[in-house]
């Protein structure tokens, strides 16, 4: 049996060992992203000892005088960042905004619509029996927006009709949740909000994978175009810690607030508030340009896999309007197997469920997709011609099988010239960077 030093000696190893890997790897999984050196800086301080129960400046603790003060500045910067009346930075996380959502517009056992998971739904708005967030958690009587498969996008005319008939059923949808996991393009909130809202429900937005990029006006701007409240993780494309956060309107403010403490938080993760705070800033200053960046590398990678004779979805809308690209893989092989082999090549990405996978069979472990995203490589200074590269390293993994080893020693010598975090003010500190305080 190992003592409790050599274990102590084995974690900081393994630890330092991800670091090295991540240096030499292509990060493509659709929901990282590397936070700037001051945005780690953050999570090392002090805050994270710490509590702060209740709203800024009503604590139940002492101690709080600059953990208030950074707080507030976080909250100020959110509402400049997307333009919007009421932030509640508080959430730990993107599933947490969505329980305080479900908190503050709905009852237990109320009809909620959103995306099914295999046709991009994220397991937070999930039915119960699934073990979904919204059934599970809250209780909610979970109903599903239809998706067209060829457009990767929610089917209005379907959606109405769906919604009228639950309306004359007497189960009218109390909360209409827009977003989610695979989300290549704008979901159609203006469509539909007037529809809704005439049954008696909320708009409500997941942005959890796009917040960076209507921050950087690259996507959709739902608190315009008909919601009454949005969810966002800060660790996507929002390129901050992870955490969470709600933006809504002036007067949904103090349902939002009860929510979320004492409803779904005590303590908040002080320090990754403190770090939101500075991504924020980071945003305000650079957002429009990385937003703009991730969509152009998003496409430009898409198209150099389609030409080399991978099955990108969406190839008649340009892919994507986003950082998500959704491959057929099935006749290469299942997605988990080729994610594997993948990782062996330092290629990381995630297997993907295709909207019609459940029915032809397939199950997540062996789905018939992938999903890759652009936002990490992008945050590392990464452009369209390297996209190029990035695709034809997947081709030599997956079409030409080529031994990954060979494969991964290229990648690690592509990946040298790439260490440093963009779109920050200070990068001195490289990306994945193992820093040693003890």
């Amino acid at each position: 049996m190992s003592s409790p030093r050599e274990e102590y000696y084995g974690i900081l190893d393994l630890l330092q060992r991800h670091h090295g890997w991540f240096r030499e790897s292509i990060p493509l999984i659709a929901s990282e992203n590397v936070p700037s050196p001051a945005v780690r800086e953050a999570l090392t301080t002090d805050f994270g000892n710490r509590y702060a129960e209740g709203w800024a400046g009503e604590r139940v603790y002492a101690g709080c005088r600059y953990i208030d003060l950074v707080e507030f500045k976080c909250m100020e910067l959110m509402k400049r960042l997307f333009n919007a009346e009421f932030v509640d930075v508080r959430p730990i996380s993107g599933v947490v905004a969505n329980l305080v959502i479900y908190t503050a517009f709905t009852d237990p056992g109320d009809v909620m619509m959103a995306l099914p998971i295999p046709c991009g739904g994220h397991i937070s708005m999930g039915k119960r029996e699934l073990g979904g967030t919204a059934g599970a958690v809250h209780g909610l009587q979970v109903e599903y927006l239809p998706l067209d498969y060829e457009e990767l996008n929610i089917d209005v005319e379907r959606a109405e009709k769906r919604m009228a008939k639950l309306a004359k059923e007497g189960k009218p949808p109390k909360l209409v949740l827009f977003g989610g996991s695979v989300f290549p393009f704008p979901h159609p909130v203006k469509e539909l909000a007037d529809q809704i809202k005439s049954h008696g429900g909320t708009v409500a937005y997941d942005a959890a994978h796009v917040a960076g990029l209507i921050a950087g006006g690259r996507f959709q701007d739902p608190l315009r175009e008909g919601a009454e409240a949005v969810s966002l993780s800060t660790h996507k494309t929002f390129f901050g810690p992870q955490h969470g956060s709600v933006l809504s309107w002036e007067r949904h403010a103090e349902k939002i607030k009860r929510a979320t403490f004492p409803g779904m938080v005590s303590n908040h993760h002080l320090h990754a508030v403190a770090g939101v705070a500075i991504a924020c800033a980071e945003l305000l200053e650079f957002g429009k340009e990385y937003a703009d960046q991730v969509v152009r590398n998003a496409k430009a990678l898409a198209q150099a896999l389609y030409e080399r004779g991978f099955d990108v979805l969406a190839e008649h809308k340009g892919f994507t309007e986003s950082h998500v690209i959704l491959v057929d893989i099935s006749k290469y092989g299942d997605g988990g197997s080729i994610e594997k082999r993948l990782e062996d090549a330092n290629i990381i990405l995630n297997r993907n469920l295709l909207p019609w996978d459940i029915k032809r069979g397939r199950r997540y472990t062996e789905p018939g997709g992938i999903r890759l995203g652009s936002q990490e490589v992008t945050r590392l200074g990464m452009r369209e011609s390297e996209m190029i590269e990035i695709a034809e390293f997947i081709k030599r993994v997956v079409i030409d099988k080529e031994d990954v080893e060979r494969v991964r020693k290229d990648v690690a010598e592509f990946r040298k010239q790439y260490q440093r975090v963009h779109y920050c003010f200070e990068n001195n500190t490289e990306a994945y960077e193992y820093i040693k305080i003890r």
